[in-house]
């Protein structure tokens, strides 16, 4: 895993240019587990920076295990971002064809890897829609089933009962 002291970060990418601001933003997420509710930094940042309207770039590559590591602190403690974002930054990668920089592609992967088993370690929290969404969705694209990580996290109750209606009337 790149280190977030290291100089790299200088070179890697983001939505809005260098990735240079980004470690300070993963420090604070690894130190406080900060909820992503209403918007609250640094997940606003993060997310706008690194999954800008469902494009990622090298410096999403690089947050993902920072993210991944974060949550395996305390999965019982850390909120639905801890796993919607690296859902949707593999999601989007998929979907995009996003070339990850072979540096950072064996921490990516081994970091999403381990999403399934951080999802058992918060099974006895209480878990919203939101969190079962999304703790569902990391399961798939950690799984390589990126379509389906896309499709759970937009199955909210209402969603699933009609596509439960369509599938038996077809």
């Amino acid at each position: 895993m790149l280190s977030l002291d290291d100089l790299r970060w200088t070179t890697l990418e983001h939505a809005y240019g260098s990735a240079v601001d980004i470690p300070p933003l993963l420090k604070k997420l690894i130190t406080d587990l900060p909820s992503s509710t209403d918007d609250q930094e640094p997940w606003f940042t993060l997310w706008s920076a690194l999954a800008h309207q469902g494009d990622v770039y090298s410096a999403s590559f690089a947050a993902v295990p920072h993210v991944i590591n974060a949550l395996a602190s305390a999965p019982l403690k850390a909120d639905f971002s801890f796993f919607q974002f690296p859902a949707w930054v593999e999601i989007c990668r998929k979907k995009k064809s996003v070339e990850i920089p072979n540096d950072l592609e064996s921490a990516y992967f081994e970091s999403l890897a381990r999403l399934p088993s951080l999802v058992a370690a918060a099974a006895s929290r209480q878990w919203d829609e939101d969190f079962l969404l999304c703790a569902l969705s990391a399961i798939a694209a950690a799984k390589g089933q990126t379509g389906v990580a896309e499709a759970v996290l937009e199955l909210t109750p209402e969603v699933a009962e009609e596509f439960m209606e369509w599938f038996f009337e077809r």
